[in-house]
């Protein structure tokens, strides 16, 4: 019995080692096949972009979409940051650098000197940097990308009726209520013919009405980087006194209002009112200056209307307090800034 378990612990121990033989085998052919298939490929792939490896000398392919991208359509300005990579098929050096773009619009590389970029496209770039190396026979093969690290030129400018004014930075096309949103908002003077100056075409500013909501997709439009917005301010008429909302009531598109329109405007007349008594308190050149208006004559068509400007304060004093139909045009002035501003619906 001995003898035949002898026998069967041989037997097992040479089935082992000939299992073992043969995984050693098939572990050394899969590792000589894995190293035929990363030898370097002789023929650069177009849509990749091609590094070297320092360490052991053989190209690597990395996919141009890994690469961080940049907004179509921006273009380089004077002062912007860039890194700049140039890598070649054959295994030679890369060359790697940061530098700014100078005021004539160029940059400054090793081998090459001097290359112009600014207004181009990154895109464009790289393709100006590419011939650059090529005409001077430095590199076959070269090819470039571009990350930008700071866009000095790219900012949008937002100014006038605004909470916060200013200039934001942007690199990629916006929408025009999108940065007036970035920028706070619009003040209660605010108008609404938005101007849009454009750096490409500063000769031909855009106008927009924030008010037609009948074409938002005219009233909702791109801004590019660089573009200038301007929100001027709205003329303002004030109506104070014995009305149902007293306040001021802006003036959209400067268009004139008249008595009628602005006591509509505020709800009409609550009374007790002293209709006879209403105050037109109007800035001019020479000083402050008071209209007497018999506003019941206006109401019933017997006198006609009278137009408003930016600026004028209607009074329309109490008829049971007698120390208002007293007040000085300052008093009413000072009165009258101090009101809410309403848009009005139109």
């Amino acid at each position: 019995m001995n003898i035949r378990r002898k026998q069967r612990q041989v037997a097992w121990q040479r089935a082992g080692l000939a299992i073992l033989c043969l995984a050693s085998v098939a572990w050394a052919q899969q590792s000589i096949n894995e190293s035929k298939r990363i030898e370097p490929a002789t023929t650069p792939v177009a849509s990749e972009s091609v590094a070297t490896n320092q360490a052991t000398s053989s190209p690597i392919h990395v996919k141009a979409s890994s690469l961080p991208q940049v907004p179509a359509g921006v273009r380089l300005g004077d002062g912007d940051l860039l890194e700049i990579n140039v890598y070649t098929v054959y295994g030679a050096p890369d060359v790697t650098q940061k530098t700014r773009i100078s005021n004539t619009g160029n940059i400054s590389l090793p081998f090459v000197g001097d290359v112009h970029v600014a207004g181009l496209t990154v895109d464009k770039a790289s393709d100006a940097i590419e011939k650059a190396f090529r005409d001077g026979q430095y590199m076959n093969d070269p090819h470039v990308s571009i990350l930008v690290d700071e866009y000095a030129t790219q900012g949008v400018s937002i100014m006038g009726e605004v909470n916060k004014p200013g200039v934001y930075p942007e690199v990629a096309p916006r929408r025009l209520l999108d940065m007036i949103s970035e920028a706070g908002g619009l003040t209660a003077r605010a108008g609404r013919n938005v101007l849009i100056t454009r750096r490409n075409d500063p000769a031909k500013p855009v106008t927009v009405n924030l008010a037609d909501q009948k074409h938002p997709a005219q009233t909702n439009i791109d801004i590019q980087p660089g573009d200038t917005i301007v929100v001027p301010v709205a003329g303002v008429v004030y109506v104070i006194g014995s009305v149902t909302k007293p306040g001021g009531f802006t003036m959209d598109n400067n268009e004139s209002i008249t008595v009628m329109q602005a006591v509509a405007l505020a709800e009409g007349i609550k009374d007790p009112a002293s209709l006879d008594h209403t105050r037109l308190i109007r800035k001019t050149p020479t000083g402050t200056e008071q209209i007497h208006l018999r506003l019941s004559k206006i109401m019933s068509a017997k006198a006609p209307d009278v137009s408003l400007v930016a600026g004028d304060v209607l009074f329309i004093p109490s008829s049971g307090a007698k120390s208002a139909a007293r007040r000085t045009a300052e008093a009413i002035l000072t009165a009258a800034t101090g009101s809410v501003i309403y848009h009005p619906p139109w």
